[in-house]
């Protein structure tokens, strides 16, 4: 297993991660709050879902890059 090398890794102008985290966070138990069980873990399958789309597509967007620029 490598190891990161942290150092390398230069932080986001501007951008504050906790802040970030606590928006989404209280976002997220507002959409969620009224909700079963039931209904939070279809909201998270769902979203599941969206991400595994959007992954497939990027990488075949990428593939067809790479392929146009290997010709």
């Amino acid at each position: 297993m490598s190891k990161i090398d942290w150092s390398q890794i230069k932080p986001i102008p501007g951008f504050d991660s906790l802040q970030w985290k606590r928006e989404n966070q209280a976002r997220i138990y507002e959409e969620t709050k009224n909700m079963t069980s039931e209904q939070r873990r279809e909201r998270e399958r769902q979203a599941s879902e969206r991400m595994q789309r959007e992954r497939e597509q990027y990488w075949a967007e990428q593939v067809a890059l790479a392929e146009i620029g290997g010709r």
